[in-house]
């Protein structure tokens, strides 16, 4: 283990880029020591949180430098298998944004090759750490509302789609994969139970621009009859709640925050507390550590201490989304996703 500091690579320097650049100039024990974009203006906009660090144009010339003790990569998602793989070749551990792949043989390949040289492979799970969620999640541990048995989610509204590669199914990986990356790794960090099945639904109606979904909707059924949704829509002209979880002893509602038009996705939900006598009371926000996920990388790498974001979990996000979309072009017929228990288990 070394105490040398961490030398972080930026593949790709967009809104998330900044916020990892944020992120590695507020933790000890990381270090920025390049960042690869194509257009220029982006690298003058990564010197404006950090100077010092070589900036580069082409990802295998920064990938082959010598810099990189770690890369974050935050290209588009149908170019993640093949950047991490090229980084992990090298000896490079590999922060991944969201979906890890687009496929889970292409996560399998991942997790293997960075088992094979001793290497971090994980993904940024930041909606894992949001406060409205970790609040949320630290009610259901404590049972207030005793065994939860449905949790649906939600994220849209009625608006027209980006034009951007979000829309694009052949690189965002469609609707679910999207948003999906965030809420069913939400949905699986609650509910650990074996999975059952998975069934979707994808319309396509309005809007002819993109290629993503116009609503798609997810359910997850787990081997012990508990349920999950979730559901992305550009065509939700009434929104539902971002969170919806039922108990045995009471439900836990999170609203959208009808004040933060348009960017209502980017601020936390008003949670209430449901009791069996119908009393609502709404809930203080737990107050989070800002970087958590940027310090337990530098606390793996150099004392071996674990993470709560493991790349098996995030291979399994992806494993259900897949399911979800062979289900969604069957008229949601159930699909069974071929789910891992480890990194050395065979599918179950």
């Amino acid at each position: 283990m070394s105490t040398k500091p961490i030398r972080v690579g930026l593949l790709a320097y967009g809104a998330i880029g900044y916020e990892h650049n944020l992120a590695v100039q507020n933790t000890d024990g990381l270090t920025l020591s390049a960042v690869c974009d194509t257009k220029p203006e982006r690298l003058v906009a990564a010197r404006e949180l950090a100077s010092d660090f070589v900036g580069f144009s082409d990802a295998t010339e920064m990938l082959g430098s010598g810099l990189l003790d770690l890369v974050v990569i935050s290209t588009p998602p149908n170019s993640h298998f093949h950047w991490a793989k090229e980084s992990l070749q090298r000896g490079i551990h590999v922060v991944l944004e969201k979906p890890m792949a687009l496929t889970a043989d292409e996560c399998d390949e991942l997790i293997k090759l960075a088992d094979d040289k001793k290497l971090l492979l994980v993904v940024y799970q930041n909606r894992r750490f949001d406060a409205d969620f970790v609040t949320m999640r630290s009610l259901i541990a404590s049972g207030a509302i005793g065994e939860v048995y449905q949790l649906d989610t939600f994220v849209g509204g009625y608006s027209r789609p980006c034009d951007y590669w979000h829309s694009d199914a052949t690189v965002s990986g469609g609707a679910i994969f999207d948003w999906g990356s965030h809420f069913i790794d939400q949905i699986l960090n609650v509910i650990t139970d074996d999975v059952a099945h998975v069934s979707a639904q994808n319309h396509k109606r309005v809007w002819t621009h993109a290629t993503n979904a116009d609503h798609a909707q997810v359910t997850i059924t787990f081997s012990t009859g508990k349920q999950a949704t979730f559901i992305h829509s550009d065509l939700a002209a009434a929104r539902k709640p971002k969170f919806y979880v039922l108990g045995t002893l009471g439900a836990i509602v999170g609203d959208w925050n009808a004040l933060a038009e348009p960017a209502v996705a980017d601020l936390p939900a008003v949670l209430t507390i449901h009791r069996e006598n119908s009393v609502a009371q709404e809930i203080k926000l737990e107050k989070l550590d800002d970087y958590e996920f940027h310090r337990s990388i530098v606390a793996y790498l150099t004392s071996g201490e674990p993470m709560s974001v493991t790349a098996l979990h995030s291979r399994n996000v992806v494993a259900i989304m897949q399911a979800a979309e062979e289900s969604a072009l069957n008229n949601a017929m159930p699909v069974v996703p071929k789910l891992r228990a480890s990194i050395s288990s065979s599918l179950v």
